[in-house]
């Protein structure tokens, strides 16, 4: 039984980390690099780092702030935000990088998974979904630039055509969960681990440590990501960790 992960995330706009509440709102919470070295030490499987605003403003993320970010940790970093070919990959895997988070531009081009397998493997393409529940429709839609941009596809149409272009992990968020602290949205990551057979990352809603051994058992994800609880202090990886034990779930 492959042990499951705990992540925290860094949302990252122009060099400082931000929260917010269904992806609005955002405060600042710190320097990415401290709040990293924080985490290395508290004992995270892995990190992620997005940055928000890059997509939105055309214009490609930070390298030297990754780059600080990476000489802080020792576990797996996965990158995302501003992606919009091999090469910006590439030097997202150069800064640091282990694996590349692709959200907007895989909706726009959804060759650019391919190409990035091709390349550097599957292992390093992580397609990142924003999805959010249209009551009216009875479906997850799947949202691009930061929230901003509703689009035509099914969420979890989406993620197995990312999973056949050659994604091999899949970063989820629900929007409707984000930063609400109510726990994870089950009834996605159901519908995600029985339609793909990749490791699937959840994110958004974590609020206490119960969420994490639910999203776990019920929801049958491989990771769970969390930011506000871990950033705020409300809880802490070790906490986390202790509890999941406790639940019979494997952890590292």
């Amino acid at each position: 039984m492959l042990a499951k992960r705990i992540i925290p995330c860094l949302d990252v706009d122009h060099g400082r980390v931000k929260k917010g509440v269904n992806f609005i709102n955002l405060k600042d919470v710190g320097d990415p690099a401290e709040i990293a070295a924080a985490y290395q030490k508290q004992g995270a499987d892995e990190l992620v780092f997005l940055d928000i605003t890059a997509t939105n403003e055309k214009r490609k993320a930070i390298i030297e702030t990754i780059e600080k970010v990476a000489s802080r940790v020792f576990m797996p970093l996965t990158v995302g935000g501003g992606i919009h070919s091999v090469d910006d990959m590439q030097s997202l895997l150069k800064a640091g990088a282990d694996k590349t988070a692709v959200n907007s531009a895989a909706v726009s081009n959804p060759a650019l998974i391919t190409a990035g397998a091709e390349k550097f493997g599957s292992q390093c393409v992580v397609l990142a979904i924003d999805a959010k529940w249209n009551a009216a429709s009875q479906q997850y839609d799947v949202y691009a630039n930061g929230g901003r941009k509703q689009t035509p596809l099914n969420a979890i149409e989406w993620a197995k055509r990312g999973v056949e272009l050659g994604a091999g992990e899949l970063l989820v968020t629900s929007m409707d969960k984000d930063g609400t602290k109510s726990g994870y949205d089950i009834d996605l990551y159901r519908k995600l681990t029985e339609a793909v057979n990749v490791p699937v990352i959840a994110s958004g809603g974590c609020g206490q440590l119960q969420d994490f051994a639910e999203v776990f058992d019920q929801g049958n994800v491989d990771g769970a990501l969390a930011a506000s609880v871990f950033h705020f202090g409300e809880l802490t990886i070790e906490d986390v960790k202790a509890d999941l034990r406790k639940a019979g779930v494997a952890v590292r």
